[in-house]
């Protein structure tokens, strides 16, 4: 099945909310004759994901971001947008590499969590080859919020409780976004560093290098993901995980 092009301007609204200007960059190609499509760079921690989402949800169609707001493509967002946080994270799980995918079924934070939708077919479009990079490994299950960089004891502490990956943003995302009104949300992060290739700095080594690359294959999926939540009765009714997770690798 080949992948689907880009949303026309008129499909309607994807926002897609990263935080770091290496994860905009490679997210790049997301504009390209996609007016509808908004790529937010957050910045760093669940505060600044929580105001710029936020910002960007409420600002309504066709008003565009003013100097100095963080991030946007300059396009006003509309309101019920389709949201997906994405970017790097740290993977959990024993077993994990650098370049891995992780697609959350929830996202938790002590706030408390929010449940994903259209996990199966954001999965499942992931796990397909990429023509453009490198073969994917997909990992599916909860993804769990911190406020800082999660390393050594912690790291397994939170693996403990079922998550399999940690970041900053994706669950402060995603929470905002109900918040916001009743709307597709999901959340897909690239492993930069997991239990057993701990990495200093993002971009430097070659788990960063790994993870940048297929973070720049992620975005047929993501236009599938969202074509498919725009069909009535479509293939996103009943989100809910599949029953036999949280953790099951789904790669083919």
């Amino acid at each position: 099945m080949s992948a689907d092009p880009a949303p026309e301007p008129d499909s309607g609204p994807l926002l897609i909310a990263c935080a770091l200007g290496i994860e905009r960059f490679a997210l790049r190609g997301a504009g390209t004759g996609a007016g509808a499509v908004t790529v937010l760079r957050t910045g760093m921690g669940p505060r600044s994901a929580e105001r710029a989402v936020a910002r960007a949800l409420a600002r309504g169609p066709g008003r565009p971001a003013r100097p100095g707001e963080p991030g946007g493509s300059g396009a006003g967002t509309p309101p019920r947008a389709a949201v997906i946080a994405t970017g790097f994270c740290a993977g959990l799980a024993p077993g994990m590499h650098p370049g891995d995918l992780v697609v959350a079924d929830e996202t938790r934070d002590p706030a408390g969590s929010t449940v994903c939708t259209g996990v199966r077919v954001l999965a499942d479009a992931l796990s397909r080859p990429s023509p453009s990079g490198p073969r994917r490994a997909v990992h599916l299950g909860p993804v769990v919020g911190s406020d800082h960089v999660v390393r050594g004891a912690e790291r397994a502490a939170l693996h403990r409780t079922g998550a399999i990956a940690v970041d900053m943003e994706s669950a402060a995302t995603l929470r905002t976004a109900v918040r916001h009104g009743v709307r597709p949300v999901a959340a897909v992060r690239v492993v930069v560093d997991a239990p057993e290739h701990e990495l200093v700095r993002i971009g430097t080594l070659r788990g960063g290098i790994s993870a940048f690359r297929v973070l720049r294959t992620v975005l047929p999926a993501f236009f599938h993901w969202y074509r498919s939540s725009l069909l009535p009765g479509g293939e996103l009714d009943g989100h809910a995980s599949p029953p036999d997770h949280p953790g099951r690798d789904v790669s083919l």
